[in-house]
């Protein structure tokens, strides 16, 4: 896996901290989740999950204020729904793998989480986060839909009750509220968070393969029949909301908006 050629996936790079990889989204301004970069994370984490001993892995985002701030609405532009359903089926499939991911994966927070970010992050055996790090579903806001997949996974981890209020107010919130919920394991500081993810991953490495793999299949549950009822949810959420007007002009909106708030020089 080591040996792939970065240009092969773009917006994503990789390397090899003795034996534990550091997976960066790498997409400035907001490291935002479009297709190519989306189809590259699924492509990285099935070809290593297919290796006989696949090493550990950290994920993260590039820069100091985002993990990643989920979709990029921005390529949404000029789409049509088949556009969208392909883009949905792309993320399902990344989220489904995640899920079957069967060595230790450990996200590094370093800003904001929000949206699909929040959804991969989810996937994670272990989340660190630095104090800056925001996280919630503005999707409801912004004129579009959390993956059904995502959404089960987190109210699988957090509880029907956190969801709801997440998803249907779109509020982020802090990382003191991520750790009271259970959603954040540990809080680093920002020039001790990488060191403190690759130390996690290789510990949980050192377990014995079979048994973390077995152990982690238990506990995630993965089932394909109900991952094939998210992704006919999913779609047919997006086929519903994605030419609807108000929804559109939520989009329009954020989208006339996001470069202010991403600019290069605060990243």
């Amino acid at each position: 896996m080591t040996e792939m050629s970065t240009a092969a996936l773009p917006g994503l790079t990789w390397a090899d901290h003795s034996g534990v990889l550091v997976v960066t989204m790498d997409r400035p301004p907001a490291n935002a989740l479009n297709r190519s970069l989306i189809v590259g994370l699924y492509t990285f984490f099935t070809e290593l999950a297919s290796h006989a001993a696949p090493a550990p892995v950290v994920l993260t985002g590039a820069g100091a204020r985002f993990f990643t701030a989920g979709g990029d609405i921005k390529e949404l532009e000029g789409t049509g729904p088949a556009e969208i359903e392909g883009r949905m089926r792309d993320f399902h499939a990344l989220l489904v793998a995640l899920d079957r991911f069967p060595r230790p994966l450990i996200a590094a927070v370093n800003g904001h989480c929000v949206g699909g970010g929040m959804e991969l992050a989810l996937f994670a055996d272990t989340i660190l986060a630095t104090a800056n790090a925001k996280f919630g579903f503005p999707e409801i806001n912004h004129g579009l839909l959390p993956a059904d997949k995502g959404l089960r996974r987190a109210e699988y981890i957090l509880g029907t009750r956190a969801v709801r209020s997440m998803v249907l107010s779109g509020d982020l919130f802090s990382v003191e509220q991520a750790v009271s919920i259970g959603l954040v394991d540990r809080v680093e500081q920002a020039d001790t968070l990488l060191a403190a993810a690759i130390e996690t991953a290789r510990t949980a490495g050192a377990k014995a393969p079979v048994l973390y793999r077995a152990l982690k299949r238990s506990v995630n549950d993965p089932d394909d029949v109900r991952d094939e009822r998210s992704l006919v949810d999913t779609i047919d959420a997006a086929k519903a909301y994605f030419e609807d007007p108000a929804a559109a002009a939520l989009r329009a909106g954020w989208n006339r908006d996001r470069i202010s708030r991403t600019a290069p020089a605060d990243r």
